[in-house]
């Protein structure tokens, strides 16, 4: 592949001026209101130019063998010192986040060249980051945090295949499936990270290479103890109160199941029934977001921010909304929630994401979090998928749950299911 010269971060917010629509208002300003004009907000330029503000420094940095170099290396105060892991950790879960919408055809508006322009970046980066000899070499050998955030980048190939995977050349391909199937020397734990192995595994038998059955099923039968009812499961054999299954769980059991169902590996029934447990989840998911778009702060790795609403952007990307919970009000909250969330300090002065939860502040991270792990926060991202004149961006902003409830007005009660 030909090397393009690339923009670099420093002029992030010069691209993103130029590619938004020009009435946008201060589209790439923490805090700001985002409107258009006083009646209706263009929530898909403020999505667009948020997230390519987000991903840019990632790839612009992997796709000049820079990313080591110039990608800060903040860790929580309580940091156990895990080593070299923090790049692929934002390379795979913003990855992960922004495939749907590069998945999307190209076109010549300013929303295509940015998509145009990450894609490019990343085919570029990935090549770099599994080539031996490039200083953005990944890691995917030591420690056992790669496990996690190959997963994200086996899941970003799975949601966008023809656009992050057909066009790598076939020496980094081989390469990408040399370092996956590198994991297997370390194991999972007993928790969450079971279907990071599994969606990596079912990554492998969709492109035609040997997978490891006998890991994928252990990791289902272990979910299908795990499941508590009511569409949540526990996270390992003791339930934990957190996002976690939104950030991993639901995407990647539904996931994981879709590809296996689709190669004859295990009933069709069986990713039925998942969905079915992960549409009901979503419910409980959009009724936490308050009337003023904010959530309960719970449970461990809360500074993966906006991350924690995956699940519900993935049901809205795939159509499978509950029939009471409508596109409109889907976007309408999850934009309150990121219009709250990318406050001042959420991105430092090169727009990296900076480690905390409503702006920065290191100390609600977690033992295991650095940097590359804020990359999270792309994962509410997923709606992008969805072309601009999908009634999910065309439609009227709309109220959600709570704004209904808490302004007197009609909403739909709310009852446990048995499956």
């Amino acid at each position: 592949m030909q090397r393009r010269k690339f923009i670099g971060s420093a002029s992030i917010a010069g691209i993103i001026t130029a590619m938004l629509p020009g009435s946008l208002v201060a589209s790439n300003q923490e805090g700001s209101n985002h409107l258009l004009d006083a009646k209706k907000p263009n929530d898909r330029a403020y999505w667009t130019g948020m997230l390519y503000r987000m991903m840019n420094p990632v790839f612009s940095n992997l796709a000049n063998g820079t990313l080591v170099k110039n990608m800060p290396f903040e860790v929580s105060p309580s940091y156990d010192g895990r080593k070299n892991v923090t790049y692929l950790e934002a390379v795979g879960r913003a990855a992960a986040g922004m495939a749907p919408w590069l998945a999307l055809p190209d076109d010549d508006t300013k929303e295509g060249q940015m998509r145009k322009d990450l894609k490019a970046k990343f085919l570029k980066g990935i090549a770099n980051g599994v080539d031996p000899s490039n200083p953005d070499y990944l890691n995917f050998t030591k420690e056992y945090q790669p496990i996690v955030d190959a997963a994200y980048l086996a899941h970003a190939f799975l949601r966008a295949p023809k656009a992050l995977w057909e066009p790598l050349d076939d020496t980094t391909k081989k390469r990408v499936v040399k370092e996956f199937k590198a994991l297997r020397t370390r194991k999972p734990w007993n928790n969450n990270w079971q279907l990071f192995t599994a969606i990596t595994e079912a990554f492998l038998l969709e492109i035609g290479e040997e997978w490891d059955k006998e890991a994928v099923d252990r990791a289902l039968n272990k979910f299908k103890d795990w499941y508590v009812g009511d569409g949540w499961y526990s996270d390992g054999p003791n339930f934990s109160f957190d996002y976690y299954n939104s950030f991993v769980i639901h995407p990647m059991l539904v996931d994981t199941l879709k590809v296996l169902s689709d190669h004859g590996k295990v009933p069709v029934a069986d990713y039925e029934l998942a969905l079915k447990r992960m549409l009901r989840y979503v419910v409980h998911l959009e009724r936490m977001i308050s009337p003023e778009g904010t959530y309960p702060v719970i449970g461990r790795s809360i500074t993966y921010r906006n991350g924690a609403f995956q699940a519900l952007a993935q049901v809205a990307l795939i159509k499978k909304l509950p029939e009471d919970i409508s596109p409109a009000q889907v976007r309408s909250a999850l934009t309150a929630v990121k219009k709250n969330i990318f406050q001042k300090g959420t991105f430092d002065k090169n727009d990296w994401l900076t480690l905390g939860f409503c702006g920065h502040h290191p100390d609600v991270a977690d033992y295991y979090s650095s940097t590359g792990s804020m990359y999270m926060a792309s994962l509410s991202f997923l709606p992008l998928g969805l072309p601009a004149d999908d009634e999910f961006w065309t439609s009227d902003p709309e109220e959600w749950t709570s704004k209904k409830a808490w302004s007197g007005k009609s909403f739909k009660k709310d009852y446990h299911v048995d499956y």
